[in-house]
């Protein structure tokens, strides 16, 4: 048996018991420590581990190799069974066993057939210990078949029949995949109203004219093999009856009809499964696929219920547009009948299939290997379920146990092997098989017996340092039989430890969680059991922490000058310390203008590619720190310089030396106009395929004339040079001659190559191609390859032309998959090109979060907590977690309105979030769901959750009526969001002398349901202030302040002001209610009564000046305007003096004057049009041009005027 010990922690208490670790005699499966000096004397029985899968299928063109590797001491043998007898390797020379294993390779490469070596294979490990052996491998080799030949009718049908195009593939070994596809390898589209069914055929539940075409191909893709073969393609034509009828008539004895009537609308009926029920068995953990396709018109809709339950929310997924239900890791409570019902508007159909779920064994408790020193007692638990029940049946180093060798020792009580008082030669391994006939386990555990005193296996005196104030790990790695328990002692004197200080771990590691300068000492491991006692002593060093005493500071500094970066650091005495400085994370340049000592950095000469952030990292052997500081470069104060010129071009380039890849150029300076070149800059054009565009090739130096420059291939070079100084780039030379490179295979492939599916069933390989310059040769190609990335599938390639994308269909949902392009020409291929990783297309998320759980915070806020889905059923990249929540009702007023949904998206793998801005007292839901690149999945159950009551808002509104000399009443609203239920209104109110100085609070408290309130037995002319607000149980919300008083001479109401109150009263009194101003509007009204007497007296004496008022729209047809060349007044009849007026005017109805019509209208000086004046300037009271407002008979207004309209006429 092995021993492992588990990283288990155990905390010592404090009850000054000696510090000890007793690992008492396990039962599980134990590890025995992997030292070498170990296991150099140790005996193990043989462990299988690793072999084939049961069911191996291999690929008949290549080398068969079952696999078998086990471990024990001393090494096992191998040997082989075949179809239950011994296969005897040395007599077929086709057949090897690899050195130190037991894996099989059979060499079919050079000769020999794979079905030759078909059959159930067992491998046995064996040493003097005991025996293991293998599953039963069963080999088959894989089988990709042909299709039958077949003459395919062409189909005539009518639009909207229905439509079933069969596919019946070849069987093969493993199954086909099947899918369908056209001519031009592009997959069909898919529909609610077409689909490929699960056995591979081609629905159609009404066809349409576009599904006529004459190429549908049923394709059957054998992975195992990388085949695909194709069925003959099938021609379908859609068309009306008349059509049809025709072509009955002209071709009956060569086309196969689907009738010949019109097509109406009809109820759906089921194209599979047939009949009413049907029946569907499936394995445990396996996922329950179950089909409904049904045809008719319009086209079914697919629904789906358990009779007797519910469908699992985690576990239920719908494929082929809601034909498929699918349930994953199905168990026996999967079992019952499903309905699926197919509908459209004109009627629907039902079908009950019923499931049962069968289950191969599978463990409850598989045996463990034992450990045991002799005279010990264990067991071996043999458990395991299935349906129907499996039978359990031992074995002996691999002989059923019945005819197996006595054991005195061990006693056989059904799926238990009990031993007691077991010695050396009870070691075996001991097999137990469970089997049904769905399948079968088979698990091998041994029995090792050993007496082996203990041993520490952590080498001697071994030195810890530690930091202070950090963790300090001690080891003592251990082994025995039986196992021993462990002491740790500190100091000469052998005292155990017995502080509570301490964690001992179950692997002997003993633990101080902070480590302090105390804790230097020596520390010994003991190790005893019966046989013996081993121990070891460890020392451990406390080391004082590593600090930067003195940092560099933030610099500003000139261009061209000098600075210095101080950082002084502080260690422990017996570490050495070693200082670096960075460059924004990178070392510094290599310049000689840096320079650091022991704590500065200098840098002289700073030029501007010298800012940035300069950090100090002082490392030591335990620890490191770092501190930052940034240098920021300014310009100098700047000074005249003389003013130069750009150089001349360049002129007379020459091509000499013309290789195949390379070319020398030469040239003349131009004229440097007082300013030396610094460099040339050579620049080419490629006249073949991007004439007119230039492009850098190389710089030198501004003392060369000639330059060596590198060419690629199948490119017609010209060449210009510019030459640069200090101030500038000269105008480009004149082009060179032309020069037309050879051909050659490319030397660099496609960049930028990705593979990402634009729909859950692709893969789309983009790449960026590669331009004419690097073609290097005319047939630019690209050979494009993909493979799954975690299958053992061969590359799959196609050539394409000189394209961007490829787009490989019928691909699993979000796989990864190797992709690489390489291009080729007419000349060959470029270089191997890299591999990278891409994904087949995502699809919507399959699972919901689980485990969706609200904390609410406080009245406004709450958080929320999810569990992650599986990462499988995301199916693409994880973007992140959607929450939507809304407000479900009010708890105070059943508010029953639509409530918008709000939604918070949080990024990456979170699992869980706030929500903030709720409203206190009110009802919430919300569900959660996963986001992808395609999407959103499906929402998790609605959660509701309440948040508690908060304090209320102000009161709407405040005001004070029915003001008497010793009583004031209050009216007041509800708070507009009460937050809560109201349980009282508080009312505090304090009156204001006449020097504006507060009296004292007199605080009242109102019950909830009031709205009113009167104060009474208040002091007689006195100014009162009141703050009003709402309670709840929350507390009390934002007050609403007023003012009043109790005498009708200064009874004025002050706006509301909400909020805290002042010291001081404010006196803002309306202007209308100040005994001055009523005084002054008196003494007005006076003054234009006057002036109307005056006016009266004067219109009697003398002759009329009528004035008309403003008509409206429908004035008398007769008036006339005034003279326009003038501006004045037209003739005005004396006979007209003496008529009464009319009925809303104050003038005759025969004469008016239009505002239009006046350049300068006394209607133009008036505030609006309600102050007017005579002619004389008097006044005339209200002068409007309202339809609403029509004057009263006579001269005088329809309505008095008021001081603050006579006023305004006069401004």
């Amino acid at each position: 048996m092995q021993l492992k010990i588990m990283p288990k922690k155990k905390r010592l208490s404090g009850s000054r018991a000696p510090l000890m670790l007793f690992l008492c005699q396990m039962i599980s499966a134990l590890e025995v420590p992997l030292d070498p000096k170990l296991l150099e004397d140790l005996v193990q029985p043989p462990t299988i581990t690793q072999q084939s899968p049961k069911d191996y299928i291999i690929d008949p063109r290549e080398n068969i190799v079952i696999q078998c590797e086990a471990k024990g001491k001393p090494p096992p043998s191998f040997s082989w069974t075949r179809n239950g007898t011994h296969f005897d390797i040395d007599k077929d020379p086709l057949v090897t066993m690899k050195t130190g294993s037991g894996t099989l390779v059979i060499n079919i490469m050079s000769e020999g057939k794979a079905e030759t070596y078909e059959g159930v294979y067992q491998c046995t490990a064996r040493n003097e210990r005991g025996a293991a052996i293998s599953n039963n491998i069963v080999v088959r080799p894989s089988r990709s078949p042909l299709w039958t030949k077949e003459k395919l009718e062409p189909i005539i049908l009518q639009n909207g029949q229905s439509l079933v195009l069969p596919c019946r593939p070849p069987i093969g070994l493993p199954p086909a995949i099947i899918f369908w596809m056209d001519n031009s390898f592009q997959r069909l589209p898919q529909n609610e109203r077409v689909s490929q069914g699960l056995n591979g055929d081609l629905y159609f539940s009404n066809v349409l004219p576009e599904d006529t075409r004459e190429d549908y191909i049923c394709y059957a893709r054998f992975n195992h093999t990388q085949t695909i073969q194709q069925k003959q393609p099938i021609s379908v034509k859609v068309i009306s009856v008349d059509e049809l009828n025709d072509t009955i008539a002209a071709n009956l004895s060569d086309t196969e009809f689907y009738g010949a009537k019109a097509s109406r609308e009809r109820p759906p009926t089921l194209l599979t499964p047939e009949g009413n029920t049907s029946h569907k068995e499936e394995l445990r953990g396996n996922t329950l696929s179950l089909e409904c396709i049904a045809e008719g018109l319009p086209t079914p809709i697919i629904y789906w219920i358990k009779e007797d339950g519910t469908l699992p929310i985690n576990r239920t997924f719908y494929q082929n547009f809601k034909k498929t239900l699918q349930i994953t890791q199905v168990s026996e409570a999967d079992s019952g009948n499903y309905q699926c019902i197919a509908k459209n508007v004109l009627g629907a159909i039902h079908h009950t299939i019923s499931v049962t779920v069968k289950a191969a064994p599978y463990w409850i408790m598989a045996p463990q290997n034992l450990v045991l020193s002799p005279g010990e007692d264990g067991t071996l638990i043999c458990r395991a379920n299935g349906n129907p029940k499996p039978r359990i049946s031992w074995l002996t180093n691999g002989v059923p146990i019945e005819i197996a060798p006595d054991d005195p020792s061990r006693k056989i009580d059904g799926d238990t092997i009990i031993f007691s008082h077991v010695q050396e030669r009870s070691s075996a391994v001991y097999q137990c098989n469970a089997s049904n006939e769905y399948g079968y386990l088979l698990a091998n555990a041994f029995v090792n017996v050993l007496a082996e005193p203990p041993r520490i296996l952590t080498p001697a005196n071994t030195l810890y340092q530690v930091i202070a104030n950090r963790p300090a790990l001690l080891d003592c790695a251990f082994f025995g039989s039986p196992l021993p328990t462990i002491e740790w002692f500190k100091g000469a004197k052998g005292s155990a430890l017995h502080e509570d200080i301490y964690v001992l771990h179950e692997n002997g590691t003993l633990e101080i969680p902070v480590a302090q300068k105390d804790s230097t000492g020596t520390y010994t491991c003991v190790a005893r059991n019966k046989l013996g006692m081993a121990k070891n002593e460890v020392h451990l060093e406390i080391k004082d922490p590593t600090r930067i005493i003195k940092q560099p500071e933030y610099a500003v500094v000139q261009r061209g000058s000098t600075v210095s970066f101080e950082c002084k650091v502080k260690h422990d005495h017996t570490l050495i310390p070693t200082v670096t400085w960075l460059k924004d994370n990178s070392e510094l340049p290599s310049d000689e203008r840096f320079t650091v000592d022991k704590d500065h950095l200098v840098v002289a000469d700073v030029s501007d590619e010298d800012g940035g952030t300069y950090t100090c990292v002082a490392n030591t052997t335990l620890d490191h720190v770092s501190a930052s500081a940034e240098l920021s470069v300014v310009a100098p104060t700047p000074t005249p310089a003389p003013i130069y010129d750009v150089p001349d071009p360049p002129f007379d380039l020459e091509l000499t030396n013309q290789m195949d890849k390379s070319v020398q150029l030469s040239w003349t300076p131009g004229d440097d106009n007082s300013s030396p070149i610094t460099k040339f800059i050579i620049e080419y054009e490629d006249a073949m395929h991007e004439a007119g565009l230039w492009h850098h090739q190389a710089e030198v130096s501004g003392t060369q004339t000639t330059a060596q420059l590198k060419l690629s291939p199948y490119v017609n070079y010209s060449f210009r040079v510019m030459a640069v100084n200090s101030i500038g780039r000269s105008l480009p030379s004149e082009a060179s001659e032309q020069y037309l490179t050879k051909a050659t295979e490319p030397d660099t492939n496609p960049t930028a190559v990705e593979g990402l599916g634009s729909e859950p069933d692709n893969l789309v390989i983009t790449w960026k191609p590669l331009n004419g310059f690097e073609s290097n040769g005319p047939g630019l190609q690209y050979k494009v390859s993909w493979r799954q990335k975690d299958g053992d599938d061969e590359w799959t390639s196609v050539v394409v032309a000189n394209v961007s994308k490829y787009i490989v269909s019928g691909t699993p949902t979000f796989v990864p998959y190797l992709i690489k392009v390489q291009a080729l020409n007419d000349m060959g291929f470029a270089p191997e090109p890299a591999v990278v990783m891409g994904h087949s297309g995502e699809d919507l998320p399959m699972v919901a979060p689980g485990n969706v759980r609200v904390n609410v915070v406080n009245s406004t806020l709450a958080e929320v907590h999810w569990d992650p889905v599986p990462l499988k059923s995301i199916r693409g990249h994880l973007q992140g977690y959607r929450i939507y929540y809304w407000k479900a009702q009010s708890s105070s007023k059943r508010n029953r309105r639509h409530i918008e949904k709000k939604i918070l998206t949080y990024q990456g793998s979170k699992t869980h979030g706030m929500l903030p801005g709720l409203e206190p007292f009110s009802h919430y839901a919300l569900n959660v769901r996963v986001v992808n690149g395609k999407g959103e999945g499906p929402a998790s159950p609605d959660r509701v959750f309440s948040t508690p009551e908060g304090v209320p808002s102000a009161p709407s509104s405040l005001k004070i009526i029915e003001p008497t000399r010793d009583s004031l009443t209050l009216e007041w609203d509800p708070p507009s969001h009460p937050n809560g239920i109201l349980t009282e209104y508080s009312l505090k109110y304090q009156p204001i002398n006449s020097t504006h100085e507060l009296g004292p609070l007199v605080d009242l408290k109102i019950p909830a349901n009031k709205t009113r309130w009167t104060l009474k037995n208040l002091n007689f002319s006195t100014r009162y202030k009141f703050y009003l607000y709402a309670q709840t149980s929350a507390g009390s919300g934002s007050q609403i302040t007023e003012e009043a008083i109790t005498t009708v001479d200064e009874a004025g109401i002050l706006p509301p002001d909400v909020g805290a109150g002042k010291a001081m009263a404010s006196r803002q009194v309306d202007i209308a209610t100040q005994g001055w101003f009523i005084g002054l509007m008196c003494a007005v009204a006076l003054l234009i009564l006057i002036l109307l007497i005056v006016c009266f007296i004067r219109r009697n004496k003398g002759g009329k000046y009528p004035v008309k008022e403003k008509e409206d729209a429908h004035a008398d047809p007769e008036i006339q305007p005034m003279k326009e060349d003038d501006g004045t007044f037209g003739e005005y009849s004396d006979a007209e003096d003496h008529k009464p007026l009319k009925k809303g005017s104050r003038t005759p109805s025969d004469r008016t004057v239009k505002k239009e019509d006046s350049d300068d209208s006394l209607v133009d000086y008036g505030e609006g049009v309600n102050g007017q004046f005579n002619e004389d300037g008097s006044f005339i009271g209200q002068y409007s041009g309202k339809k609403e407002k029509e004057p009263a008979e006579g001269n005088e207004s329809s309505e008095a005027p008021s001081p603050v309209n006579a006023m305004n006429s006069f401004v």
